[in-house]
Formats: structure tokens, sequence, C-alpha cells
């Protein structure tokens, strides 16, 4: 099987449905890797399924349920995610940093009938509801321990009162036919959930083909091969680091290495000694390995791509001839699937994600007011429809309002800002909500954030839009600046940031804070910094003087 092998029938595009594929063409062959040392073949994770998907049987999961996962990275999370789709079930993995009000709303939501978590996470169900499943609204039988190296007691707070087992016990369940059933490409199979950031958050109806499909794409723009080895070190409760890795290599036939979590200090000793190939990096990641000190081992690796996502024109170039790689880029997101990227071979340019995959998507960039498409170089919303059925969310899970909504026009609307230049390819700008107008020029707020973050002791920073009284209709610019250690002076600040960014960029506003608001899955909460507008505690440059010249 090559890399995203075209030859299967889109009516056998699922996931379990590739378990067995790779199965067969790989046999005992390592697939995955942790850094505990445990070590998952192509076989066995086709063979433990089939006896996982079993037990799960056992304890009355039937097409349809949900299975909740809070899960960090691990053999049994794959393990646990395929055996509910070998039941034609519904896998629902959630974000480890959820606790309170914002894991008992998914939990609330996803309505599942059996919770698998790590032993050292117990504890998060502690304050959600008032200490029962009943007081949930959820039907929740059964609770599935990972031993995750903690020595946690037995679960208490809301799930308290449901059937305990661990995980590894049930895989010893010997293997019945008639539990292990055909999945199909219509299926919604996994629902994933958007971080909230404006709102609830909305879980993400995903069938088969949808989450197949995100492999696929992935392994043909990487043109991955057996040869391959994947250094996941993203959470496998997201899209990228499921889909975009581990799946990607399924369909490519490579090897895994999985991690828990990202470390900058310790990413190019795994690269080297796991003889890594190809690796995801998203947000500020690759910014931060840039900006990790040079080593005389920079280049004593065999990484050959690295797809980034986005990458800003001030260290992108830097970083493939540090590292002697080639940044690949894209653009999609959990409900859409992947609808765009480049080759390895493509010029990185800051913001370009690429031609659209035209083959399975329609894309068009339209004004946001109207959903009328905008002309080539002008700057709108990206709206995207699939052109192959069930690539594509069927919706977000009992909230019917929100589905309506982001499909109004019959077309999906992302509510990312985007262009095409001249040769077809997409260019992603800004979450729309995040784009400031100022001085008749369009602000990209991670631009701006980017050349802040350079600053000495500033460890990140959010840039937004304020309307304020006086101001023609446009945006005043606010930087709210998180540091480490004292706060620098203001002036000293902007004199800093003007030669650096367009003056029509340099922020009015400054705030510097020890630490900056975010949302559970990590993303800063830009909208509650909107909707306090202009408070007392901002430094305002026009109130002592400051002017930014004309250059």
């Amino acid at each position: 099987m090559g890399t995203g092998d075209q030859g299967t029938s889109r009516d056998n595009w699922t996931l379990p449905g590739l378990v067995r594929e790779a199965a067969g063409s790989h046999g005992a062959r390592e697939f995955l890797a942790f850094e505990d040392g445990r070590t998952v073949s192509f076989t066995e994770l086709d063979e433990l399924t089939d006896r996982l998907a079993t037990a799960l049987a056992d304890l009355g999961l039937e097409p349809g349920d949900r299975l909740l996962a809070l899960l960090t990275n691990s053999a049994e999370f794959m393990l646990l995610m395929i055996a509910t789709h070998k039941r034609r079930a519904i896998f629902v993995p959630v974000n480890t940093d959820l606790r309170g009000a914002f894991l008992e709303h998914q939990v609330r939501n996803s309505e599942p009938r059996i919770v698998a978590v790590d032993r050292g996470l117990l504890d998060r169900f502690d304050d959600v509801g008032t200490g029962t499943i009943s007081a949930l609204g959820a039907e929740i039988e059964t609770t599935l321990l990972v031993d995750d190296g903690s020595h946690a007691s037995a679960p208490d707070g809301a799930l308290m009162g449901t059937t305990v087992l661990a995980v590894s016990d049930l895989l010893d369940t010997t293997t019945r036919p008639d539990a292990v059933l055909e999945a199909k490409p219509s299926d919604v199979c996994t629902i994933m959930y958007t971080s909230g950031t404006t709102g609830p958050a909305k879980g993400v109806l995903m069938p088969q083909a949808h989450c197949y499909l995100f492999g696929l794409t992935t392994a043909q723009a990487l043109e991955i091969t057996p040869e391959d080895r994947f250094f996941c070190c993203m959470p496998m409760f997201h899209a990228n680091g499921l889909f975009m890795q581990v799946y990607a290599s399924l369909h490519g036939g490579a090897s895994v290495y999985v991690t828990k979590r990202f470390s900058v200090a310790q990413w190019l000793d795994v690269v080297i000694d796991n003889g890594i190939t190809l690796t995801n990096a998203l947000g500020v990641m690759p910014e931060f390995i840039w900006r990790s000190p040079r080593s005389d081992r920079d280049r004593d690796h065999q990484l050959r791509a690295v797809i980034a996502l986005p990458v800003a024109e001030e260290w992108a170039t830097g970083f493939e001839e540090r590292f002697g790689v080639r940044i690949v880029q894209g653009y999609g997101m959990t409900e859409v699937n992947m609808v765009a990227l480049t080759h390895p071979a493509d010029q990185v340019m800051s913001g370009c994600a690429g031609p659209p995959l035209d083959e399975y998507f329609e894309v068009v960039v339209a004004d946001p007011d109207t959903d009328l498409p905008l002309p080539l170089g002008e700057t709108g919303e990206i709206l995207v429809r699939p052109r192959v059925p069930y690539c594509f969310n069927v919706g977000y899970h009992q909230m019917p309002d929100k589905t309506v909504a982001a499909w109004r026009n019959l077309w999906f609307h992302t509510g990312d800002a985007g262009k095409f230049d001249n040769a077809g390819r997409l260019h992603f700008v800004d979450r729309l909500n995040d784009r400031i107008r100022r001085r008749g020029e369009n602000i990209s707020s991670y631009e701006v954030e980017t050349v802040i973050n350079g600053y000495a002791g500033v460890v990140e920073s959010a840039v937004v839009g304020l309307r304020v009284e006086g101001a023609g209709g446009e945006d005043e610019v606010l930087a709210v600046v998180a540091v480490d250690g004292p706060a620098p002076d203001p002036v000293e600040f902007l004199d800093w940031c003007v030669p650096r960014m367009p003056r029509h960029s340099v922020p009015r506003y400054l705030q510097f804070v020890a630490e900056l608001d975010k949302t559970a899955s990590g993303k800063i909460r830009k909208q509650l910094i909107r909707d306090a507008g202009v408070t007392t505690d901002l430094w305002d440059r026009e109130t002592v003087g400051y002017t930014v010249a004309r250059s």
C-alpha cells in the first residue's frame, strides 16, 4: 500500500478498513512507538481492537452510542478509538485540560454511555455536576481506566456509581466476530469539540470518510512511504495530531513516534535520536523551535519536511535554511477537512496555503455580508463545500441553530479571512473576527503579534482592534502582552516596534500582563479583550503625545 492508496474505493473509506488494509500490507512491522517504550505493530493494532470491540459490545456499546475519552497520547487512545469505530459507535476525544464547567458541557452535550480516562485525570470529574451521574443528565454506565503510571484512587465525583474497569483487562477478551461490525463511510464516528472561543464548545459531527480523507490528503501532500517515521508531539484529541499525523502515517505505511506533549528543549534530540523524517508544528511551535538556541546538531537529522501552520515571513525561510528541511503549509479546520495544501517543493510564503484540493472541495472567498464571491486579490471570508459525499462535517451535535448558521446559503462559513492570488493559491489572512481595519488598511493580528513576540521578555501577545469614539469607523489597535518579569517601559517598547511594522499597525493601546486568558484548548480569549474595550489600565500613546512619524 503506497501513499494514500487511491486504489481504495470510496465505498471503503473508513478508518477500521484502513487499519485492516495496513495490517495486511505491513504485518508485524512497528506502527506506533511511545516514549515509555511501548510499541504496537500494524497487525496488533487490528487484532487488539477486534478484542476491545468485543469487550465494548459486552459492555453494551451499540451503534451510535458515544464513548468519551479524556486521555493523553497513548496506545490506549488509539485502541479505544478504533474499537469504538468497529462497533459503529462514536468516539469523543476531549481536551485533557478540561475541568469544571468546560468538561461538564462536553459531557452533557455528547451524552456518553462509556467514559475512558487516564487514572491521573480522574480528579477532573470531581467538580463536574454535583457529584453524581444523574445530575449530569448523562447515562454513563462504565468508566474505563487507563494506567498512566499515577496512583490516583478509584473514581468519585461525577463518575461515582459507574462500573469501573481497566482497559488492560479488556484487552484479554477473546474476539467474537459478530461483535466487530462493518463501518460505512457515512457513519458519524467522531465528535471533536471546537475551542468555544466565542461561546460554548461545538461538537463537530465527523463521518468516517471525513476522517479518512484528513489523513489521505496529508499523506499525499507529504508523499509518505513506509520508509518514513513521523514524530507526533501534538495531542491526539485534536485533528492535526490524530488525523494529519497518526492516520496519515497509516495511509502511507509509515511508523509514528508519539510523545505526550511538545517540548522545544527536547524537540531536536527526539528528531535525531528516533530517525524522524516528518513532523507537524502548529501555532507558535515552529517559531519557538526557530528561536531556540542554535546547535551544531541542527542538521544532524533525517527530517525532510514539516507541516507548519501558520508561518511568518520573519522566520519561515530561516527555519528551512537552519534545519535543512522544507515547510509544507495548508488550510483546514475540523469541520471542513484540509481543503488546501502546498507541496514540499513549493517555495514557502507566509500565509500561502496552496491551491484548493479541487477533487474534493469547492472553495471561494466571498464578501462576509453577502456571500458573493470576490475578485482575485481581495480579502473576504473563506467558504467551503464538499464535492465528495461524507468527506465533510454533517453539523454540530445537538446544536441545530449553530449548524444552520454555519451552513447559510449552502456554503460552510469558516469564519476565516483569506484571498486568492493570481496563481489560484489560497492565502489565509486571519480569523474574520480578528481582522483590524486602520488607516484604510487591513491589519493581520497574527503578523503584529509575530513582531511583538520578538521583543526581549515577551512570552506571547494578543492584538485586537477596538472601535472607539472619534476613530471614524476604523479600529484602534490594542496589544495585550504577556511578559516574563517586569513590564517594559511603553515608550521604549513602541520605539522598538515602530521600525518593525507598518505605521498603521503600531498599537495605540498597550497592556502588559503576566499571563493571557485562554480557552481550554489554549486559544487566547480575544473576544473578552474586545468586549472589555478601553479600560483604565490600558496605556494610551495618544495621552502622552507619542506619535508615529511617516517614513
